[in-house]
């Protein structure tokens, strides 16, 4: 992949400069429906690469949340393509998605959960599924 492309407009580059890498709404509606239920966690904590960070952990469970942008992930429902860079903006976004996958494959080696949550998901019911999980681990602890 080349250098970052220039800005398509000063709206977008307004945008970019404003996009979060943590604590975006959708995390933080998740982190606080966790914590009502009582459930305590850390957050953008790396579990096996210091550059790798996990939205919400659950070390003692050994689950981990991560809570993917519809955009920067590439989501099969919402994922768009920008007009401009497209060739970039589409290997940035494919760069994203081996990393993913690669982030999946290590957890598992590692022994951990990964539940990924889509940014569109309703917090009430991700976190539903987050606690499924953590009832797993639980009851497969000895």
């Amino acid at each position: 992949m080349t250098g970052v492309p220039t800005a398509s407009s000063e709206a977008a580059l307004t945008r970019m400069k404003r996009q979060r890498q943590r604590d975006t709404k959708p995390e933080m509606a998740i982190r606080r429906e966790l914590h009502q239920r009582g459930r305590r966690y850390r957050v953008h904590l790396a579990v096996f690469d210091k550059r790798r960070r996990h939205d919400i952990v659950f070390s003692s469970s050994r689950v981990v949340v991560d809570v993917r942008g519809c955009f920067w992930h590439g989501c099969p429902i919402h994922g768009t393509m920008p007009k401009e860079h497209s060739k970039w903006w589409r290997d940035k976004i494919e760069a994203n998605q081996r990393r993913d996958l690669d982030t999946e494959r290590r957890l598992a080696d590692a022994g951990w959960k990964l539940v990924v949550v889509w940014e569109h998901d309703d917090p009430t019911s991700a976190a539903d599924e987050i606690e499924v999980e953590l009832e797993s681990a639980f009851k497969g602890s000895p």
